[in-house]
């Protein structure tokens, strides 16, 4: 007694569906790869990117910083030379006051010398 086994061939409308069930794994597993792909790709531009702004901000901090302690030195050597210019008035004054005939001869002195140097 021997039993035969049939094996029965699977209809074209089975086959059809089990390839395309093989392809819709096959696209499902690609697209999952590529999102994966384009994630990674993703937060490596991220991250390059607030490196880049850290960095930038760092930079206007430190120029910014500079700027400000500049302009410090400035302000300290504007008030310094008028503090100077002032001490000269003052003293100009007070030569005028001590000797005002001397100061009047010496200013047309001066005056009669500058015009001459820039009558040539």
């Amino acid at each position: 007694m021997s039993k035969q086994v049939q094996v029965t061939e699977p209809t074209t409308n089975e086959r059809i569906e089990d390839r395309a069930e093989r392809i819709k794994e096959a696209t499902s597993n690609a697209v999952s790869h590529a999102k994966d792909g384009f994630d990674r790709a993703a937060d490596r531009v991220e991250e390059g990117l607030h490196s880049a702004t850290d960095k930038a901000a760092d930079a206007a901090t430190r120029a910014n910083d500079k700027a400000a302690e500049l302009s410090e030195r400035g302000r300290e050597a504007y008030d310094e030379a008028m503090d100077r210019v002032d001490d000269w008035v003052e003293r100009a004054r007070g030569y005028v006051r001590e000797k005002p005939v001397q100061s009047v001869a010496i200013a047309v002195g001066a005056g009669w010398l500058l015009g001459r140097i820039l009558r040539r």
